[in-house]
């Protein structure tokens, strides 16, 4: 059975001019891109087959990410149902100097698994068998970002 702690992908992405609007920030749509894909690759590595957007949840920009900074974005699942798996996920503003983090950014996806035709398929159960992954899942069943 998957753990939760094997779904914890961090990936970075360096804000470029491409990446902003007028405000020298990145627009909100490339934070929202670069989470639902980084959310896919924890869904597709706890459920092992493909898995598409099913729903977002409300996105919540709390502070601007600007251009020279490297957006972080931290995915991982924490519950499943028949067929889906629900994930957490957050951006950050990280100075990439010094490494200094700010949160930036929060959501909640929803992934559905499916086969090659393109069919719902189950997922397994989610385990949780360390610290790390009960604090992390319980953050997540517990903020107010829901």
């Amino acid at each position: 059975m998957p753990s939760l702690m094997d779904t914890y992908i961090e990936n970075r992405e360096m804000v470029q001019p491409n990446h902003a609007n007028s405000l020298d920030t990145v627009h909100g749509g490339n934070v929202m891109k670069w989470m639902d894909e980084i959310g896919a690759m924890s869904a597709m590595r706890f459920a092992g087959e493909a898995c598409v957007t099913a729903r977002v949840n409300e996105m919540n920009f709390r502070q601007p990410i600007y251009v020279g900074d490297t957006a972080v974005i931290e995915s991982y699942v924490y519950d499943t149902g028949e067929t889906s798996v629900s994930v957490r996920l957050r951006a950050f503003r990280e100075n990439p100097r010094t490494g200094e983090r700010e949160p930036t950014t929060g959501s909640y996806f929803v992934y559905v698994a499916i086969d090659d035709e393109h069919d719902p398929v189950p997922v397994p159960e989610l385990t949780v068998d360390s610290e790390e992954g009960k604090r992390r899942r319980n953050a997540a069943l517990s903020t107010n970002d829901r």
